[in-house]
């Protein structure tokens, strides 16, 4: 992969203009795309096949007059009056009446009503008009709710002094999020970090540019996306959230490892590429753990919350193609000004130390020796690594700490209660509360079949008489069947408000009276309600953070399991995830819980927060705490590699993995801070004016971002890394040999780099080898293979062994990766150029072919270039020989073809060769390195 993002990167600085010029007529068709067909977002929440659903899908067949979505007016009489006298009872006539012809009304309710009860206060000062519409929310025309607006505040106009009316219900409940200025500060503060990190306000600018072009884009296609899916207008505040941090971060990384490496004096084309192909990795493989965290969410089984992980994902994958292809792009026209303001001596002595050891020959140019790495230790790691196990002990304390508040975190969905206090919905919703009881606004419905009945009014009086003994039901409000009599319901107004954890019980009491209802009345009751469905909602997603926590935790262990090639890397990295999740879950319960800096916060109403805050920032966090393990860590594995080989003979290895710690710590230590306080600025930016929804996760996600990045990854890890010393490294070689590799920190660039000039410019080689060797696990199969192969000539490898000639055969053709020497092939070398020359290098198995000369035939029809033929012996006598040897003379006559054979008998094959005109056949022998090999199968599948 780091090659090719090096190929990528190369051709984006080269082509800048059409780079830019196509992102740029990308996002104007998507954005032309979303005004067009752009059909708006819906804040209904459903879960299919819950109760609650159910019971709602049944009512809007059989008593579509409360099924849908509500609104109500609540009416507060001044001091002293009430509203059944004048003018109080009169307009709340006129009011009804006129609410009535709204376009989509199925029925409005007048409190006055003998038929119904509890809509007129107990001390009858207060009223509530109640409306039903057609349809959910999202189907109600912005016309009927504009008519409704109005109406609303003309009633409130013509009330006498001191009285109040406030219009509010579910019609109203939820807001829709929007981004204000205090969110453009978050872009400011990433502004002046990226300045301070690059010293150079036209690098600083980049990584701008590259997240807004990508979060304009994402969010068209969001938008674009209503026309085809139902999008809650909760997802594309959090795409735009995620789209910026990572958008910001991902560039960054890639900005300033170019930078870095002009200021060393690279090419700035050379390190465009360089860059691209290294810190364009392991931001790949960033976005990649981003992307299968936020999919993840998927578990739950909610829709919604499963097309909210989609639309996020697609604005975190949007971030890393947009990194990979426009930073580069940009490069380009930055040129040698990246290079910013002078960075000083500090950075002067480094740069010289790693031209110093590259001139030693021991590292590429941007890696320094051990003894600059040293110097380059700064104080905090320093600090660090001297008391690791009180540090350690500190971080887990303090952590642990912050997080106590998560025990009392309540779960709930979104209603009015939760608006600014200036908004009539929540006006309405706090005067319904005062005088009529906090469950008048969450009332829940039990409904049945009661078809079979013969006394349908007096069934349902005797099933309202049976809950409304049950503890925490304040009044039945409503109890009758449906006009054709088939169908009917019972309102309750709980005693406790929507979102208290009391309401959810008495639900679940109320479902656990279902059999013995049953059993008495004959009548299969169901639980639903708008009340009723938040509650499932909640339920579902409580039920669905323990299996998600495993999957995160489970998938971050074996991520960083292979990327590291360690056991105690991965658990370190978990156990740190998990503390700055509980972290983070502790501070939002301090806040929206307990109350604690509320007011400072503006936070409209302390109690539960939304729902699936915890799962997404879970998952969120998940992806980003990835990021700053695999930056953190991968350099001081790197420098742990080199510096063990290096001083292995005077060195103990203890002290050459805490060498490495400090070293790699002080070489990603600048830019970890830049990327984490940016993506701290972004989220802490949507906190203090953010809607009610996306207000909770944005603090979870600024919090766990600040403890993560600071005091997890750069304090906790380095120490416990100090105290593991060279065990931090260590891994069972079975396991070892399973895991695949991944080239997260882009190696093969380096390798590539390093090797540019080999074998020479005289070299006409097609295929050239040098002290190429391969193990399978802890099992050599044969080493010290060096060959040269010039094109339209034939190489025949052949052994004692004959395996180990068919594994060397198998390592030049591409299918198996080389475990020492060099290797390139047709002008690219492996393994990192492994899937190209898999691709063009053919190979015919004679030896396993029920038919060899088909075999042959079939692996020479391709276009003429390098072709691998295992056991020629197979075709070496006879008839088959002739035969074979008019294919190749065949194949010769369409193209140069350069082949690499294997043969027990070098002689049999040479005679093969011979008689197809073929000349320059030169003989190699493979030294069979184990005898104890018994197959190959273990390399070769």
């Amino acid at each position: 992969m780091s090659t090719l993002l090096a190929t990528l990167g190369r051709w984006s600085y080269r082509h800048g203009w059409r780079v830019l010029i196509a992102w740029v007529v990308v996002l104007l068709a998507a954005g032309g795309g979303a005004l067009a067909f752009n059909q708006g977002t819906d804040n209904s929440f459903s879960i299919p096949g819950t109760e609650s659903e159910e019971g709602l899908k049944q009512l809007s067949r059989t008593f579509p007059q409360v099924s849908g979505t509500s609104a109500q007016i609540v009416v507060v009489a001044a001091d002293g009056d009430r509203v059944a006298d004048e003018p109080y009872a009169s307009g709340i006539d006129e009011l009804v009446a006129e609410l009535g012809d709204i376009d989509g009304v199925l029925a409005v309710t007048d409190p006055f009503d003998e038929t119904v009860s509890g809509l007129v206060s107990d001390e009858g000062d207060a009223a509530i008009v109640r409306l039903q519409f057609d349809g959910q929310g999202a189907s109600v025309s912005p016309e009927s709710k504009q008519t409704l607006s109005d109406a609303a505040d003309d009633f409130a106009a013509d009330l006498p002094d001191g009285a109040q009316a406030a219009l509010g219900g579910d019609l109203f409940a939820q807001s829709i999020p929007g981004v204000t200025i205090t969110e453009a500060l978050g872009l400011l503060i990433a502004l002046v970090v990226l300045v301070v990190t690059f010293r150079s306000f036209v690098m600083a600018g980049l990584p701008l540019v590259t997240a807004i072009l990508g979060v304009g884009l994402s969010m068209a296609l969001i938008l674009l996306a209503t026309a085809f899916a139902t999008i809650s207008s909760t997802t594309p505040l959090l795409a735009l959230m995620l789209g910026l941090a990572v958008g910001i971060d991902y560039s960054l990384f890639i900005a300033a490892r170019h930078q870095d490496q002009v200021r060393g004096g690279m090419d700035p084309e050379e390190s465009a590429a360089r860059a691209t192909g290294t810190a364009g990795s392991a931001v790949t493989f960033a976005g990649v753990t981003v992307l299968i965290a936020l999919i993840g969410l998927s578990f739950a089984n909610i829709p919604f919350l499963t097309t909210m992980g989609i639309a996020a994902s697609v604005a975190v994958a949007i971030a890393v193609v947009v990194s990979v292809t426009l930073t580069p792009a940009l490069l380009g026209f930055v040129g040698r000004r990246a290079t910013g303001r002078s960075p000083g001596r500090r950075a002067r002595r480094r740069a010289a130390a790693a031209r110093e050891a590259e001139s030693d020959g021991d590292l590429p140019a941007e890696r320094p020796a051990a003894p600059a790495a040293a110097e380059r230790t700064n104080r905090w790691v320093a600090m660090v690594s001297r008391r690791p196990l009180v540090t350690a002990i500190a971080v887990v304390v303090g952590l642990g700490t912050l997080a106590i508040p998560a025990g009392s975190l309540a779960l709930a969905l979104p209603n009015a209660g939760v608006l600014p206090e200036s908004n009539s919905a929540r006006q309405s919703y706090d005067l319904a509360a005062e005088h009529f009881g906090p469950g008048v606004n969450g009332p829940l419905v039990l409904t049945g079949t009661i078809v079979t009945s013969t006394d349908p009014l007096g069934l349902m009086s005797d099933i309202a008489a049976e809950v409304e003994d049950l503890p925490g039901v304040e009044e039945v409000a409503l109890a009758t069947p449906n006009e054709t009599a088939d169908t009917g319901i019972v309102q309750i107004v709980p005693e406790t408000a929507p979102d208290d954890p009391a309401t959810a019980d008495l639900v679940r009491e109320l479902r656990a009276q279902h059999d013995r209802l049953l059993d008495e009345y004959g009548i299969d009751l169901k639980v639903t309600g708008y009340t009723a469905v938040a509650i499932d909602i909640s339920d579902r997603l409580g039920a669905a953070l323990v299996p998600f926590g495993l999957f995160v935790v489970g998938l971050s262990f074996l991520l960083l399991m292979v990327v590291f090639r360690s056991i105690a890397v991965p658990l370190t990295a978990a156990l740190g995830y998990l503390l700055s999740v509980a972290a983070a879950f502790g501070v939002v319960a301090a806040v929206f819980e307990w109350g604690w800096f509320a007011d400072l916060l503006h936070v409209a109403r302390v109690g539960p927060v939304i729902s699936f805050m915890p799962i997404v920032l879970m998952g969120v966090l998940f992806g980003l705490a990835m990021d700053y393990q695999v930056f953190l860590v991968t350099r001081m594995r790197e420098d742990y590699v080199h510096t063990r080989t290096k001083n292995a003979a005077r060195a103990d290895a203890r002290a050459v993995a805490v060498a490495a710690v400090r070293s790699g710590f002080s070489a990603t230590a600048r830019v970890v801070t830049a990327a984490a306080l940016i993506m701290f600025a972004v989220f802490a930016a949507f906190v203090p004016e953010g809607d009610s929804s996306i207000k909770p996760i944005a603090l979870g996600l600024a919090v766990g971002i600040a403890v993560d990045a600071f005091l997890v990854r750069m304090t906790l890890i380095p120490a416990l890394m100090t105290l593991l010393g060279e065990k931090a490294w260590w891994i069972p070689r079975w396991l070892d040999r399973i895991l695949p590799k991944l080239d997260v920190e882009g190696e093969a660039v380096e390798r590539e780099i390093a090797l540019q000039d080999w074998p020479g410019p005289d070299s006409r080689a097609v295929v050239i080898a040098d002290g190429v060797g391969l193990e399978a696990g802890d099992t050599p199969l044969f080493d010290g293979l060096s060959l040269e192969v010039d094109p339209g000539h034939a190489a025949i490898l052949t052994s004692t062994d004959p395996r180990a000639s068919r594994a060397a055969l198998y390592t030049l053709s591409g299918r198996v990766s080389p475990t020492a020497g060099r290797l390139r092939v047709a002008g690219h070398l492996l393994p990192g150029r492994e899937a190209w020359v898999r691709s063009h290098v053919g190979i015919a198995a004679l030896d396993e072919a029920d038919d060899p000369l088909a075999e042959l035939r079939d692996a020479l029809t391709g276009t003429p270039g390098v072709l691998a033929i295992s056991g020629v012996d197979t075709v070496a006598h006879g008839a088959l020989r002739d035969q074979a040897a008019a294919t190749l003379r065949d194949a010769a006559a369409t193209g140069e073809w350069t082949l690499l054979l294997t043969a027990a008998d070098p002689e049999a094959a040479r005679r093969v060769l011979s008689e197809a005109g073929w000349t320059g056949a030169s003989v190699t022998q493979v030294a069979a390195a184990s005898p104890r090999t018994s197959d190959l199968s273990e390399v070769t599948a």
